[in-house]
């Protein structure tokens, strides 16, 4: 499914720092009217995390009060997922809280789920056998997202799911010790977008520095990574993406060092890629309307004022991007 969103629009990577699910909701309508993006709020229950979300409902997994999981492997099976259609537990409050805040809302929605080679990976570090950790995996994000999705229908019919998978451990794929091979990895991602590619926009988010070549080979509608000069070595490889309709999300606000007090320096690194991107063959114009702007990883273990400084300068990137939307050239000092 295409994405179809006025571009370039700023949306958020889903966690945040709030305890009140309506005033993290109220954050997001503020800040990314054009494509909200369903906050977890770890902060107020660690169930809300990425690995204990991951892992809810699932039978022969405990997730305890302060995040950590424990696993009884005789019990471990991959068709063991509670089928909680309403999302229903503790681990999901953001989630519904924003649902229902959006009950009449007839444009696109963002939700994120943990990906299945960092639950696979999750659970190769809890002990389980790699073989049996990534089946189980690969099982339980297929099963979550056709249950989001269904959710997501059945509460809000008019909208368009954007699920994107979050990928943070990507960037160890090609590291010798890793427990899956790079291409098994993909198809495992790829296994996971398929039952819900014809009713939603499908999306992967690695955070780390990772293969482009491999990452934009998933088959995802939306690929979501930091601002990084190393993509400007595969030229080709974005613009392949770009005319085929893809939408590059680009976390242009840096979520884990100095933010500075102006836009100005997280602006000039994207011009400056996108300039030497443009200079080596890459359409312009896609590469400046075919593309969202975020933080580079989610902000839970922010302070609330330093998530709105965050998302004012992602705001403030797109509404550059608008202003010199009419020029066919990009200038870094712009």
């Amino acid at each position: 499914m295409d994405l179809q969103l006025p571009a370039p629009a700023a949306t958020g990577i889903g966690h945040l720092p709030h305890y009140d699910p309506t005033e993290a909701v109220e954050f997001v309508v503020r800040h990314s009217p054009r494509l909200p993006s369903a906050p977890a709020l770890p902060a107020r229950s660690r169930r809300e995390g990425m690995i204990a979300q991951a892992f809810d409902g699932v039978e022969g997994l405990v997730i305890e009060s302060n995040g950590e999981i424990s696993i009884d492997q005789n019990k471990l099976d991959r068709d063991s997922i509670s089928h909680d259609a309403t999302f229903s537990s503790d681990a999901w409050v953001g989630l519904r809280a924003f649902v229902n805040a959006m009950v009449d809302t007839d444009g696109p929605l963002k939700f994120s789920l943990t990906g299945p080679v960092t639950a696979g990976c999750s659970l190769v570090s809890l002990g389980v056998d790699p073989d049996v950790a990534f089946a189980i995996a690969g099982s339980i994000v297929r099963e979550r997202a056709k249950q989001l999705v269904r959710y997501i229908e059945t509460r809000v019919p008019q909208s368009t799911p954007v699920v994107i998978f979050d990928e943070p451990i990507l960037g160890s794929l090609v590291a010798k010790d890793f427990p899956l091979g790079p291409n098994e990895s993909i198809d495992l991602i790829s296994s996971a977008m398929a039952p819900i590619e014809r009713v939603a926009v499908t999306g992967v988010h690695c955070c780390t520095k990772v293969d482009y070549r491999l990452l934009f080979g998933v088959g995802a509608s939306i690929i979501s990574i930091p601002v990084d000069e190393r993509i400007t070595t595969v030229p080709g490889v974005v613009n392949d993406f770009l005319e085929r309709g893809g939408v590059i999300s680009w976390g242009a606000v840096p979520t884990g060092g100095p933010l500075g007090e102006t836009v100005e320096r997280h602006w000039r690194r994207l011009m400056g890629v996108f300039h030497t991107l443009s200079n080596e063959g890459c359409d312009p114009l896609l590469l400046r309307t075919k593309l969202l702007v975020t933080p580079v990883c989610g902000l839970a273990w922010h302070g609330v004022p330093q998530a709105e400084q965050v998302m004012i300068f992602a705001n403030e990137i797109v509404n550059r991007l608008q202003i010199h939307s009419a020029d066919n050239r990009f200038s870094v000092g712009a």
